[in-house]
């Protein structure tokens, strides 16, 4: 059963212009589904699997652990800046309460753009999969038709509503435990052909030269699995008691997400016969030739279905999350076509609504990239780290925002806290933040010219540009009247509200 949507008016207040329709039908697991498919370990593990291995070797399984500790810090912060303001847009909403609406602009620009790219490049890893699955040739024209064929799709089952949403969303989970969790472990229990110490032989990766530096280039294993988390906050009012419920399922979204990637990439490590020409980047594809070995076609096959629903769930949720941003920012006027983004729509069945306009962007934006990587085939990686770096920005901006707030005396009031370790776990989680940033920026192949080397940093330096001339010129900020910068207020508020009454 559904409820109408009643936002705390103390944080709320001001977010929009036009009655609430939203309705609270997502519950905790459907949130934690949604945030679960868009972090995704069984799409990370496929999309990065030969990459990790070829970049540094088995041992690059351990940048899971050591980016889903930072990126715990990162949600635990987010957890009580959501609780405060559980305000649908997430990164937006939540960097305009807690410094202003210029710092939010550009929060929200540069995650526009990273999350338009993280979408695109999953859609990249999803397409032999998919040819695969469907017995296609895989040509550069039939990869771009099934790239856009899939945003289609996802657009399409998006744009029915937020049950349809949530249904998937939970089939996608269901999906990676039953088919890549399950079957990692049963590859290490019944298949396994390498012993548990090659988990820490780099097998000949940068002989000649330092290993810690291959290893660090190989960071975008975990940094490319463990975001997506915050896409639990990007739809807070479509959730039951989202106070309580979001900070929960950010923070089981990455515990579970660590526990998933971990056993799928160990499961598949250990199991293939192949290992040294895998690391060696002989083998463009070794996850197929590793689950064929060990279960035949038929498991094969069973792969390949389950891989196209996690992709497909993958790419709902990331489109979710892409409409809900573009909605709530376009609802504070701050979007060229504001009023047509902010607009929602009827879902099918007449429960609730839904952004559709702001899905047909999130859903044509990708695909005018994927268009451009049909030209640039060799780009794929470069436009992951750029997807990833933009991510990581716009989290340290909020993480960083809110350190601020807490310097000026915010304390967060909203029902799920961290108490007098707030301060300190903000402060990790910047410094995480900021080390996962350099590790992204550092360009790669020494051999490579100049823009290939950096074309990471010139992404984002672009949209940057890009961003920041349209916020001085057209000034979309000065048009909006929304809250911002108000995060102390809003907690004192709060507090004062939740105070008994004395009677006289």
């Amino acid at each position: 059963m559904s409820e109408s949507v009643v936002p705390p008016p103390s944080a709320t207040q001001g977010d929009t212009q036009q009655p609430e329709t939203f309705k609270r039908s997502i519950g905790l697991v459907s949130n934690f589904s949604l945030g679960f498919t868009y972090l995704s370990p069984g799409a990370g593990v496929l999309s990065i699997f030969a990459l990790g291995l070829a970049t540094a070797g088995p041992p690059s399984i351990w940048w899971f652990p050591i980016v889903a500790a930072g990126q715990l810090l990162v949600a635990l912060v987010f957890g009580e800046v959501v609780s405060q303001y559980p305000i649908t847009g997430g990164i937006y909403p939540w960097a305009r309460r807690l410094w202003g609406r210029r710092y939010a602009w550009m929060a929200a620009w540069i995650y526009m753009a990273a999350l338009a790219v993280t979408i695109t490049a999953l859609v990249q890893f999803a397409i032999p999969f998919l040819a695969n699955l469907f017995r296609i040739e895989l040509t550069p024209g039939s990869g771009l038709a099934i790239g856009l064929g899939l945003l289609a799709v996802a657009f399409l089952l998006n744009s029915t509503g937020t049950k349809t949403l949530a249904m998937v969303a939970r089939i996608g989970f269901y999906c990676e435990l039953i088919g890549v969790v399950a079957l990692g472990l049963y590859l290490l229990l019944f298949q396994r052909k390498n012993s548990f110490g090659v988990l820490f032989d780099s097998m000949g990766i940068a002989a000649d030269s330092s290993y810690l530096w291959a290893f660090m280039l190989a960071a975008l294993v975990g940094l490319w699995q463990f975001y997506g988390f915050e896409a639990c906050g990007d739809v807070a009012e479509e959730v039951k008691n989202p106070e309580r419920r979001i900070p929960l399922a950010m923070i089981l979204t990455i515990v579970v997400g660590l526990v998933a990637a971990f056993i799928a990439y160990a499961g598949f490590l250990l199991a293939a016969p192949n290992l040294a020409d895998i690391v060696a980047g002989n083998v463009a594809d070794p996850i197929p030739e590793i689950v064929r070995g060990s279960t035949g076609d038929l498991g094969m096959n069973l792969l390949l279905v389950v891989a196209a629903t996690i992709f497909l769930s993958a790419a709902l949720s990331q489109q979710a999350a892409l409409s809900r941003l573009l909605f709530s920012f376009a609802r504070d006027g701050m979007l060229p076509g504001s009023r047509w983004l902010s607009k929602l729509h009827e879902e099918v069945g007449g429960s609730g609504a839904v952004p559709r306009n702001a899905m047909v962007v999130a859903c044509i934006a990708p695909m005018l990239i994927t268009v451009w990587l049909y030209f640039k085939p060799d780009s794929v990686v470069a436009v992951t780290a750029f997807a990833v770096l933009g991510i990581y920005v716009c989290f340290q901006m909020v993480v960083l925002a809110a350190l601020r707030q807490r310097i000026k005396g915010w304390r967060p009031a909203g029902p799920w806290t961290l108490g007098p370790f707030g301060l300190v776990i903000n402060v990790l989680a910047l410094i995480y933040g900021v080390a996962a940033m350099v590790l992204l920026a550092v360009p790669g192949d020494p051999s490579l010219g100049f823009v290939d080397r950096w074309i990471v940093l010139i992404g984002l330096a672009v949209v940057l540009v890009l961003g920041g001339g349209y916020m001085l010129i057209a000034r979309p900020s000065g048009s909006s009247d929304a809250p911002e910068g108000d995060a102390i207020e809003v907690a004192d508020r709060i507090r004062r509200a939740s105070e008994p009454t004395v009677a006289e």
